[in-house]
């Protein structure tokens, strides 16, 4: 019996005193991804039912607010269900963000080998964001311009489209997205620039919100420059192709897009350039 014990020790993992700093160390690196991991898994089953009270961003603006003598302390936020947003703003903001939202796994790699490609010719630095990516920096990510984040927000990316699915994903998106300074959500935005709710936007207010979205501190509603217009306008344009079917079943949507590339893809693709 006491054989049997001590050959069941050796092929499990051996206690931690008998291991040296080496292995030791190999497994706290383990366990600590393990446990990050399992904690990222959480905080997106979590967010499938509950928005988050305050984001990343949130605390980055206001941290930025409370410390400029230019920008007064302003925080306005309204959590609505996404059947209280009007649809127009769910197609307008598709046609401007994302074209391919309702396809893809998360990634549109077409547009970040496009993007390398510019990069790797020293144009104007692109990015190649979904909805999926921006809903997963805003909601759990702080913004920054690193690798580290690009990866976390890889993760969360890759979670939040295979847990929450397109409905869910758009519901948080326009719950958190910033659309001005202090203004994050459609309900809030719809009230601050329009004087009513998201659930009644007509097309040309889900147009010009939508038109805020690249640059929100830059863009908004309320000083229509002659850009923001020219922008605005072409989103309404593009809205007349049709309506965004946010429940488009999966197989509808793989009978118009068949196959759609993937993160690894990309990476595969990007290992056989270096």
């Amino acid at each position: 019996m006491k054989s049997n014990c001590d050959n069941g020790r050796r092929r499990g993992l051996k206690p931690w005193r008998e291991l040296g700093w080496p292995r030791r160390t190999l497994r706290v690196l383990w366990m600590a991804v393990a446990g990050l991991w399992l904690l990222t898994l959480l905080q997106v089953m979590l967010g499938s039912f509950l928005l988050p009270p305050v984001t990343p961003l949130m605390v980055q603006r206001f941290n930025q607010q409370l410390f400029s003598k230019e920008r007064p302390v302003h925080f306005e936020r309204d959590y609505v269900r996404l059947r209280d947003i009007s649809p127009r703003l769910v197609t307008a903001v598709v046609y401007s963000e994302d074209g391919l939202f309702m396809y893809h796994h998360g990634f549109d790699v077409k547009q970040m080998k496009t993007a390398y490609r510019e990069n790797q010719r020293g144009r104007r630095m692109r990015g190649g964001s979904t909805i999926s990516q921006q809903t997963a920096k805003n909601a759990f990510l702080p913004h920054s311009r690193t690798m580290l984040r690009k990866a976390a927000e890889a993760h969360y990316t890759m979670l939040i489209e295979a847990i929450w699915g397109k409905r869910r994903i758009m519901e948080v998106y326009l719950n958190v997205i910033e659309f001005g300074d202090g203004i994050y959500g459609a309900e809030a935005a719809s009230q601050h620039y329009f004087g009513h709710s998201a659930a009644t936007l007509t097309a040309a207010e889900a147009a010009q919100l939508a038109a805020t979205l690249p640059s929100p501190l830059k863009r908004n509603p309320a000083t229509k420059t002659p850009y923001f217009r020219r922008q605005s306008q072409i989103i309404r344009q593009r809205m007349n192709w049709g309506a965004v079917d946010i429940d488009m079943p999966k197989e509808q949507r793989k009978s118009k897009y068949k196959k759609q590339e993937s993160l690894w893809d990309f990476v595969k693709w990007y290992l056989g350039k270096r």
